[in-house]
């Protein structure tokens, strides 16, 4: 599987922009992704050094529009902290 695939998109929020400066990241992953997939995909995406990752997991919520009800989709946090000596992530350096 690619990086590409593992990891869908950054979140973008205010504890995620006070985590940038711990060198700490938040990204959605695929619900199917285990810690190590996503460590491997955030190494070779951005050519960092990876220390810890983190995972949650968030059941999606229950919304109803007149009669009809539904849930959102359940998705899957990755909060991934780099090495120390590690540079940070570009991406994510432009926004703050």
């Amino acid at each position: 599987m690619v990086p590409e695939d593992i990891i869908l998109k950054p979140v973008l929020t205010e504890k995620g922009y006070d985590g940038i400066a711990d060198k700490r990241y938040t990204f959605i992953v695929r619900r199917d992704a285990n810690k190590t997939e996503i460590k491997i995909a955030v190494e070779k995406m951005f050519n960092v050094k990876v220390k810890a990752v983190n995972t949650v997991t968030r059941r999606g919520k229950l919304k109803r529009m007149g009669r009809n009800e539904g849930y959102t989709p359940t998705e899957k946090k990755a909060i991934v902290t780099l090495a120390e000596g590690s540079k940070g992530i570009e991406f994510f350096n432009s926004l703050s």
